[in-house]
C-alpha cells in the first residue's frame, strides 16, 4: 500500500511556468525575488502583487492559445 509520503505532491502543469514569470518580472524590476519574499514592506509587496498579476495574464494568454490551436485541430 501507498501512503501519501511515498509520492511527491501533485503540483499544477503550470505551475513551474508560473514561477518563471514572476521570477523575470521581478528581475526585469531589478530586484531578487529571494530577497523580495524576505522583505515585509509595502513596496515588496506590491512589486510582488504586479509580478502575480503579470504572471496570470500571460498564463491566460498561453491557455487561450493552447484552447485555440486545439479548436483548430477539431480536438476540443
Amino acid at each position: 500500500m501507498t501512503t501519501s509520503i511515498d509520492r511527491p505532491p501533485l503540483e499544477d502543469p503550470l505551475a513551474a511556468l508560473e514561477r518563471e514569470l514572476i521570477t523575470t518580472y521581478v528581475t526585469a524590476a531589478g530586484q531578487d525575488l529571494e530577497h523580495l519574499l524576505a522583505q515585509d514592506d509595502d513596496q515588496a509587496r506590491s512589486l510582488l502583487a504586479a509580478a502575480s498579476m503579470y504572471a496570470t495574464a500571460r498564463l491566460a494568454e498561453v491557455e487561450t492559445r493552447l484552447h485555440y490551436l486545439r479548436s483548430l485541430r477539431g480536438e476540443v
